[in-house]
């Protein structure tokens, strides 16, 4: 098994270099999250080769596969596009063995220039019958990676962490963490758990949408689902916002703090704000009224020409 420091460095690291501060530099400032361009149905390849090879083209850093993807899904977005990075955002767990993982993530990061990024999470107990210690599930996961016989480097695996023990975990035994509906106050809070090499690049999900009320109406058709989960709502809770706070699909409050809301402009000031809080990168996700079916290729576009991205921005 490979060895681990408290800087999330791997044998052969250059000095001073960690593997977070390279993907960093690799995903750049924003990347796309989605789960409309996650199919097992091949009469949607074509829609879908089309969209991830336009996210490439307008220059976005990074393309999340949201939806707990099997690696797999990520093969026809690598074949698509060229230049931007891959990423499961995120694998469950429970849902594949780590030396398939560990297998299918080295032929898939080969043949296609170093470009996957395996995004690992627990998923949440309710979704899944063994559920169980997540952060030891977690930690023997990445001994499993590490044990393959094509292991899974450090530097190539991102965790989805919202509390204290699987940030550090981030930090000691991967490139660092992609946590998933969270403020800027947590990602200060997360930034100061990984220190300054690890990758934070947290989701932002966003309504691009002037009308404010519309906006919100959206959004909170959204977020109803996430706050019916515990992992979710007891780190909304540590970061001070109550109970009250998750009724009726959120808050104006909460609303407006998980979400970016408005015009590009505003949107590209909640985008300043995490950064400035910490984050290296932002893999937005963009929200409409039927965000698992729709590929909302306009308004991508509309955001390239806002946001600091990846390769050239």
């Amino acid at each position: 098994m490979a060895s681990h420091d408290t800087q999330g460095k791997t044998p052969g690291t250059t000095s001073g270099t960690t593997p977070g501060r390279a993907l960093a530099t690799t995903l750049g400032r924003t990347g796309i999250w989605t789960g409309a361009l996650r199919t097992t149905d091949p009469a949607d390849h074509g829609a879908i080769r089309d969209a991830a090879a336009e996210v490439d083209e307008l220059g976005y850093g990074a393309l999340w596969l949201g939806g707990s993807p099997a690696p797999d899904q990520a093969a026809l977005l690598l074949e698509a596009t060229s230049r931007t990075t891959v990423a499961t955002g995120i694998l469950s767990i429970w849902n594949h063995e780590a030396a398939y993982v560990a297998e299918r993530h080295a032929a898939l990061d080969a043949a296609h220039g170093g470009r996957f990024l395996l995004g690992l999470g627990v998923s949440h107990g309710h979704m899944v019958k063994q559920y169980a210690r997540p952060y030891t599930a977690m930690r023997e996961y990445l001994d499993g990676l590490d044990a393959a016989p094509t292991p899974v480097p450090a530097s190539r695996r991102v965790l989805a962490a919202l509390g204290p023990k699987m940030l550090g975990l981030s930090r000691d035994r991967a490139a660092g963490a992609h946590p998933y509906l969270v403020t800027p106050e947590f990602t200060a809070e997360a930034r100061e758990i990984l220190g300054a090499g690890p990758l934070l690049a947290p989701d932002l999900k966003v309504v691009l949408e002037p009308d404010l009320d519309r906006a919100r109406a959206t959004a909170r058709g959204y977020l109803s689902f996430y706050l019916s989960m515990a992992n979710y709502t007891n780190n909304l809770l540590r970061l001070g916002f109550s109970e009250d706070d998750f009724r009726d699909g959120g808050s104006d409050h909460l609303v407006s703090s998980v979400f970016a809301l408005g015009d590009a402009e505003a949107i590209r000031r909640r985008v300043d704000e995490f950064l400035a809080a910490g984050a290296d990168h932002l893999a937005v996700q963009v929200v409409t009224d039927d965000p698992l079916n729709d590929i909302p290729l306009a308004q991508w576009r509309t955001l390239a020409e806002a946001l600091p991205l990846g390769h050239d921005g």
